[in-house]
């Protein structure tokens, strides 16, 4: 069963430069343009902005 392509698997990408990544679903027709999402990170622990990658 092939998987739908109204909800693709995308990458978010921490805009601390750490390098650290969520990976996640979204959907294209709710949210046509790029996420950006406020989550912890690890690496530099602490909550930070991860931009949708493509």
């Amino acid at each position: 069963m092939a998987r739908n392509e109204l909800r693709p698997v995308i990458k978010l990408r921490s805009t601390a430069g750490t390098g650290y990544t969520y990976v996640t679903r979204k959907n294209r027709r709710n949210d046509p343009d790029r996420m950006e999402l406020r989550k912890f990170d690890p690496i530099a622990r602490r909550h930070v902005t991860f931009r949708e990658e493509r």
